[in-house]
């Protein structure tokens, strides 16, 4: 028998939000993040820059291992307190640095000024809750002069604006969907009306069709309550429907970032972008096979010495093996590669010229 035994609700510290900081929402500056055992020590994060502004999408793209989820967590510091550290960085929230709150300033923040959507809402969701429980936990948490009917009508409009009746609203998540539930979920991370919302992966255990549903109405949100937002995907089309800005991550760095256009429609990127492109399927292409990125990416506690892509880069050059790249700027577009090194690419031009073909 399990039994259903409601926790007593902790009222958090008060933590009072600069909504006249003309600044971006969240500046995440020079973070690092490390995850670290008694056997060894994963270099998570390395050094990223990031910035998203008011009632801006910013979409964080790249494979399984990149560190996207780790900065997310990172935001909220929810890291585990065990074996995750951040060692160096600024997360800044309206000015505000989030690595220098105490912990009960951070629950102010969490689900009510910053909210995040968890990748998976099967286990995002407490299966011995009803729906409006888990949702008016949050409600009741950071709004505890509301009364019981305040509440319950909070609750009613959160999930009609997500689409779900009110009265579904004493079910449990294993009567729900799929789709339902990730409905549930976002209702959840909506109801305070935060400023910055973060969806880790929100689609990815749904079907096409109900991906399309959850993409338009979380769009439909954004620009409604003026939410800033985090798009956190392996999915390039949906950056493209749904963000203004794009990073594009691998091995914990952010190897290229922009705007979409930059990203989509610049003449210039990184080679790693190059390969997330070309894996894509073209409708108006013939080609017979699909041009996957060879190899695996680094081991996250070997790091290489130079360039964390040059082991899979096509257009590999020996200093790409020695020594980090700097970051080439062109306007908004940013591209971390040792290609766009004015000077670099200028000495291998001169080296494949000195040398005739077949001499040393």
């Amino acid at each position: 028998m399990i039994f259903n035994k409601k926790k007593k609700a902790v009222i958090p510290a008060s933590f009072e939000s600069r909504r006249d900081y003309d600044g971006p929402v969240l500046d995440i500056q020079n973070l690092r993040v490390i995850y670290k055992t008694d056997l060894e020590t994963v270099e998570a994060i390395n050094g990223i820059d990031l910035q998203i502004g008011r009632g801006k999408t910013f979409g964080l793209v790249g494979e399984t291992g990149a560190g996207k989820t780790t900065t997310a967590l990172s935001i909220l510091r929810l890291l585990p307190s065990i074996t995750g550290k951040i060692l160096d960085g600024k997360i800044l929230f309206n000015g505000e640095n989030l690595l220098e709150l105490s912990e009960p300033q951070m629950q102010a923040i969490r689900g009510n000024l910053i909210s995040m959507v968890f990748q998976d809402p099967m286990s995002a969701l407490n299966p011995v809750y009803t729906v409006d429980d888990q949702i008016g936990e949050a409600i009741r948490l950071h709004n505890p002069d509301y009364t019981g009917e305040e509440v319950e009508n909070r609750v009613d409009e959160m999930l009609r604006l997500v689409g779900i009746s009110p009265a579904r609203k004493s079910e449990y998540p294993h009567q729900f969907s799929g789709g339902m539930k990730q409905r549930v979920v976002i209702a959840m991370a909506l109801c305070c009306e935060p400023e910055l919302l973060i969806a880790d992966e929100p689609t990815t255990a749904l079907d096409v069709t109900i991906q399309a549903q959850v993409l338009a109405m979380i769009r439909e949100l954004r620009d409604r309550l003026g939410t800033a937002m985090l798009m956190i995907t392996h999915d390039l089309g949906i950056v493209a429907q749904t963000c203004d800005d794009v990073g594009v991550m691998y091995a914990g760095e952010i190897v290229e970032a922009g705007t979409a256009e930059d990203v989509f429609l610049g003449s210039e990127h990184h080679p790693y972008t190059v390969g997330l492109f070309d894996s894509i399927p073209n409708l108006t292409s013939r080609a017979p096979r699909l041009k996957p990125i060879p190899g695996l990416m680094p081991d996250p506690t070997a790091l290489p010495e130079g360039c964390v892509f040059a082991e899979r880069c096509a257009r590999c050059m020996d200093i790409c093996r020695k020594e980090h790249p700097r970051v080439y700027q062109n306007g908004t577009h940013r591209i971390c590669c040792h290609l766009y090194d004015a000077g670099v690419h200028e000495k291998a031009q001169q080296k494949e010229g000195g040398a005739p073909h077949g001499q040393s």
